[in-house]
């Protein structure tokens, strides 16, 4: 059989999308365990690694998508177009949230503290002290000695100094 046929027939595609599916399976498998044995190592909050988990579960779905938009050979053309324009403005707009967003994944696999922990971010004259009680996509939230409830986000967390104190 002539290798271009085989490449422009139903069978190569179908075939192709098979394999991409199963290795996107197996991919995000691999990431589930590695993202569960580090929670697991490091006893981090199960709220946290789901977060962890959903974006790479999303990461792996766009790459997936894309890839078989080029087995079926769909139009990329009209839609990167599309896309560009609005995740530009996008972007733009709400550079801050995907900062944070990406300083969550950093501090999940970076582990310096867990909710619980006693912590200090150094700040100059506002640096924060208190008990770490939750650890979301765009914050950390902090308890301080006076029982309030600090939000400190996690873009700037990541560029402070964090001292993890003794109980």
């Amino acid at each position: 059989m002539d290798l271009d046929i085989l490449l422009n027939s139903r069978f190569f595609e179908v075939s192709s999308t098979a394999l991409s599916v199963f290795i996107f399976i197996v991919v995000r498998t691999i990431t589930g365990k590695v993202i569960k044995r580090q929670a697991k190592k490091h006893d981090l909050d199960r709220a946290r690694s789901l977060y962890t988990q959903k974006f790479f579960d999303a990461t792996w779905l766009v790459v997936l998508l894309l890839t078989l938009g080029f087995i079926w050979n769909v139009s990329y053309k009209g839609i990167f177009a599309s896309f560009f324009a609005v995740a530009g403005v996008a972007l733009f707009a709400s550079w801050s949230m995907l900062s944070n967003i990406t300083a969550s994944v950093i501090l999940f696999f970076n582990f310096p503290f867990k909710i619980g922990s006693k912590i200090k971010i150094m700040d100059k004259d506002d640096s924060v002290i208190g008990t770490v009680k939750d650890i979301t996509f765009f914050a950390i939230q902090i308890e301080d000695a006076e029982r309030n409830l600090v939000s400190y986000p996690n873009n700037v967390a990541i560029q402070k100094a964090i001292v993890q104190l003794k109980d």
